[in-house]
């Protein structure tokens, strides 16, 4: 049985970012992936100006394979039903456009830990001041490793979580997020930019942009509702309202996400020295990526590993007390006091807001505030609320309900 003294479930941005900080101060560290790598990761692939930053400061600069094209994404439109449309460039400049399959790769490489893939996290038992961790390979074959510390880096429907907390799935509510490619007819769409829809018609979340010489059409929904619908819906919209005329899709995709933890700071960040980071722990920022927080929260837990062996403490309550930064960063971008009074984003709505007329800026208001309206069956509101003011009181966000 290999003993290491870290094992990362997912080779992935968090992954990779957790695996860099462990390397470099000296960790032996094992990633798994069940898939064979390179492997399809479901992304739009936009990546923002602070995740660039991260990569290029703590894995250099992107190789050309790890790039769609259009390569560069100038910023965010935010399209209304009342037809008002609202274009804004990130503070930080034009940023890449991911081509995940190999972005994630190449970072996992660079971060010198040793990979295993085709290796799937089956489960973990504790045993003294070690952890198990039996994986499967392809043909069947079960792998045991020993090791001090596990961290699940593996997405929002994280196996890893699942181990430590079986009922957490059932806690909150689940989405699908889908995504169809289309050759395209006409499409005057900026290609520059993502475009998001606040349309409560159309879905929970809606976008569209450019890649590699096919368009996009996604949207996100409550699970269980009809996806193919869903999006012929969307593209009707585009044809009626933007003009936009494509082909047939000649491909999708699609997988479950977890939008509610950022919303209403539900995080969860594991248990003894299991640590949960990524998408896997409930970071999402307010555009849907969730790579910049992943990118960061990954490095931190990496961090929280290092100083609690340094300092001879709990993994677990150092994380926690390190993982406030990206906590406040990434909830503020879904604070309504934020969002009016702040600019907790990257690119600068409230200028955005105020360039338009003033009938404008009470049209976009009322279609905002009837999105949100879409989210009333889960009970959120309440919950942004009792967040808002947390965050307005203590200058962060409590970690009382955090798991």
């Amino acid at each position: 049985m290999r003993s290491v003294d870290a094992i990362i479930v997912g080779a992935s941005l968090a992954g990779a970012a957790t695996a860099k900080r462990l390397v470099d101060a000296g960790f032996e560290t094992i990633i798994i992936d069940k898939k064979a790598l390179p492997r399809h990761k479901i992304c739009s692939g936009i990546l923002s100006p602070r995740g660039y930053r991260f990569l290029l400061e703590n894995f250099g600069p992107l190789p050309r394979e790890t790039l769609h094209d259009p390569t560069w994404c100038r910023g965010v439109t935010f399209h209304f039903p009342s037809m008002v449309s609202m274009s804004m460039d990130f503070f930080g400049g034009t940023t890449p456009h991911l081509h995940r399959k190999y972005a994630d790769y190449w970072a996992v490489k660079r971060s010198q830990a040793e990979i295993h893939d085709q290796t799937s996290f089956v489960g973990l038992t504790q045993q003294n001041d070690k952890i198990i961790v039996t994986t499967r390979r392809p043909d069947g074959e079960e792998v045991q490793y020993t090791t001090r510390y596990l961290i699940g880096a593996d997405g929002p429907s994280s196996h890893v979580t699942r181990a430590i907390y079986p009922d957490y799935p059932k806690q909150i509510p689940w989405f699908f997020v889908g995504q169809k490619f289309h050759d395209i007819i006409d499409c005057p769409l900026d290609h520059e930019y993502f475009h998001f829809w606040f349309h409560p018609n159309l879905g929970h979340y809606t976008w569209s942009h450019a890649r590699d010489g096919r368009q996009i059409v996604g949207v996100g929904f409550k699970k269980g509702d009809n996806f193919n619908k869903k999006h012929q819906n969307v593209v009707n919209y585009l044809t009626d309202k933007h003009h936009v005329k494509l082909q047939p899709a000649t491909e999708l995709e699609g997988c479950a996400e977890n939008f509610g933890p950022s919303l209403i700071n539900r995080y969860v960040f594991g248990k003894g020295n299991v640590l949960i980071t990524g998408q896997a722990a409930g970071f999402l920022n307010m555009i849907g990526e969730g790579m910049s927080c992943a990118l960061h929260s990954g490095a931190i837990a990496g961090e929280a590993i290092i100083e609690a062996k340094v300092r001879n403490r709990s993994v677990q309550d150092i994380y926690r007390q390190m993982i406030v930064s990206e906590v406040r960063r990434t909830t503020d971008q879904w604070n309504p006091l934020k969002i009016i009074f702040a600019k907790p984003h990257e690119a600068d709505f409230p200028a955005a807001l105020m360039a338009l007329s003033w009938k404008e800026r009470r049209l976009v208001v009322r279609d905002i505030l009837r999105f949100v309206m879409l989210y009333k069956e889960f009970k959120w509101g309440r919950q942004i609320a009792r967040a808002s003011m947390e965050r307005l009181l203590h200058a962060r966000y409590l970690g009382k309900r955090w798991l």
